[in-house]
């Protein structure tokens, strides 16, 4: 069968490989969709997770499709649910299409630990759609590290799939005054289909002024600062952190959910006088079936821009390199499961 790897820097293939051999806690899963994320572009430039390993990377962590074959240890899944797979689960072992011997760009996906890691989707969500459910899942874990409270002002930076899923959460959680900031028209007007607020293109117009008359001002020392609460970092710009310390109030958080490879030099100083908090986001919540309930609860189905088969897999790399306008790019393995 066709499964999508990593041989090096730049060289990833639609290679032809065994049919998986499932275990006694592992179900085999027939997958329906799998999306492409930016992460799979870096594991691509770098030739792996971080740089090449002794055996090809396999891709996909963003899986969505029905069970085929449950193993006689397996007791939670059943033969034909329609599920969406937990890329990472306690077993220690690395996240699937991040680091493990498995990937979710395949046509029939072994699940090993299914109990953990496979999580029913209800009748009402089609299965494209649930390939979602990890992208926005780390968009609902970036918003629950930056701790926002009822009435806030908060703002995400980059209105890709994960700022996204952060507007989304943020909107389905009854918050008003939520911000979306990305260069693209498009994907700003992703995010105000969500519910946003306001969405600003930061070169076109002055943020931090914007921000004052949408969430009031508080004082500093050296003036008055937008009253903004929360911040999500989901844009990947280094200069972000550095002007959301710069231009911040007092006691404000940010959420970094962006991948930063390389060492930014920040203002400690600033951070300590104005007490701000400043975390870091990576994968879930406790639940990562929460995504799965907002996606059956709010229709998301716009978020996804791109579709493309498995063969042309090269076709959805260059749509995702190629544009900032795109949402989520989705492979589609088999949309007669839908």
């Amino acid at each position: 069968m066709l499964q999508v790897r990593v041989h090096g820097p730049g060289d990833v293939r639609v290679d032809q490989i065994d049919d998986p051999e499932p275990g006694p806690n592992d179900a085999l899963v027939r997958v329906a969709a799998c999306g492409v994320c930016g992460s799979d572009l870096n594991y691509i430039k770098m030739g792996g997770v971080a740089g090449p390993g002794p055996d090809p990377l396999c891709l996909g962590h963003e899986i969505s499709g029905t069970v085929e074959y449950v193993g006689p240890g397996v007791k939670l899944v059943h033969l034909g649910d329609r599920v969406v797979v937990q890329p990472g689960s306690t077993e220690p072992i690395s996240k699937y299409g991040s680091g493990s011997p498995y990937g979710g760009l395949t046509p029939l996906l072994r699940v090993t630990e299914a109990d953990q890691r496979l999580h029913r989707v209800p009748d009402n969500l089609a299965l494209d759609l649930a390939a979602f459910a990890e992208p926005l899942a780390v968009g609902m874990h970036a918003v629950d590290q930056a701790r926002v409270e009822p009435g806030e002002g908060v703002v995400v930076f980059g209105c890709g799939p994960i700022g996204l899923g952060a507007v989304a959460t943020l909107v389905d959680r009854g918050h008003e005054r939520v911000v979306a900031v990305d260069l693209s028209a498009t994907r700003r007007g992703l995010a105000l289909g969500l519910g946003a607020q306001a969405a600003f293109d930061p070169t076109a117009t002055d943020l931090w002024e914007e921000l004052k008359s949408l969430h009031g001002t508080k004082p500093f020392m050296f003036g008055p600062t937008a009253a903004t609460a929360a911040f999500i970092e989901a844009s990947g710009a280094d200069q972000v952190i550095l002007d959301v310390i710069d231009n911040a109030a007092v006691g404000s958080r940010l959420s970094v959910v962006a991948l930063h490879y390389r060492p930014i030099k920040v203002s400690f100083l600033t951070l300590l006088m104005k007490e701000l908090t400043l975390r870091g986001s990576i994968e879930y919540p406790a639940r990562f079936e929460s995504s799965v309930e907002l996606l059956a609860r709010r229709d998301l189905s716009a978020l996804i821009t791109h579709r493309f088969g498995l063969e042309q897999f090269h076709d959805a790399l260059t749509a995702l390199e190629g544009s900032q306008d795109c949402g989520k790019v989705l492979i589609t393995l088999d949309p007669t499961q839908w």
